[in-house]
């Protein structure tokens, strides 16, 4: 007897998170739309606009799923290759025409100084070491490239703060329930965001990561927020 798809624990290790991740593919794009009530495609827009892409920038998407954020950088003119840990999301993205690779964010499979910029959406809280992670995007960014995240944070207005965190993650995986091709594993997804650094305590990641110029533009309230940076030269 086979079981199906099931959700990750917050010790995050990369063969449950690969496997929720391909369980919850085939809906992943249109649940995140409902949960997000259609936040996540300005995110998205916000994204591409904060990396400021030039025409002959080659841009890793990393954690890129479908491929749906790659497209609208690609929107850009520049050249963006997509990357993820999980094929299920790879192979539900199939259709979207952009480079795909599968790559560990903890062993990305390109030389350094490979990309102008790199970013990563909503994905950085699902690996189990930050910091090699961040390394990691450090060791392939050119001298002076750009790295931008896009991750779920933490409300700036304490009123709203309370009722985002101890009401809307509660409702989260209910909700998912009639969406998603897996609705357990968005019972991980709501812990892991609770879990997850504010935005101040990103930024002190990002900068411990060897990045200068950290900074942060807040989303929808501080439901998310964009983090900049820069590789030194």
């Amino acid at each position: 007897m086979t079981t199906g798809p099931h959700r990750a624990g917050l010790d995050k290790q990369p063969a449950d998170v690969a496997e929720m991740f391909d369980g919850v593919a085939r809906r992943y794009d249109i649940t995140n739309t409902v949960l997000s009530f259609g936040q996540d495609r300005l995110w998205r827009r916000n994204t591409r606009r904060a990396l400021a892409l030039r025409p002959r920038d080659v841009v890793l998407d990393l954690a890129a799923g479908t491929a749906v954020s790659t497209t609208e950088l690609a929107a850009s003119g520049a050249t963006v290759v997509a990357a993820d840990f999980s094929l299920g999301m790879l192979r539900a993205g199939v259709r979207r025409a952009v480079p795909k690779v599968a790559a560990d964010a903890l062993h990305l499979p390109f030389a350094d100084a490979s990309f102008d910029a790199a970013t990563i959406s909503f994905g950085l809280r699902n690996v189990n070491d930050v910091p090699l992670a961040l390394s990691e995007l450090k060791r392939v960014l050119k001298p002076g490239g750009r790295l931008v995240i896009c991750e779920f944070s933490t409300p700036t207005w304490r009123p709203f703060r309370t009722v985002y965190m101890e009401y809307l993650m509660k409702a989260l995986p209910a909700v998912a329930t009639k969406v998603s091709s897996n609705p357990d594993a968005y019972v991980y997804l709501a812990e892991s965001i609770r879990e997850w650094p504010n935005q101040d305590g990103l930024a002190s990641l990002i900068s411990s990561a060897g990045f200068t110029d950290v900074g942060w533009i807040d989303q929808t309230g501080g439901i998310a927020a964009i983090h900049h940076a820069i590789r030194p030269s």
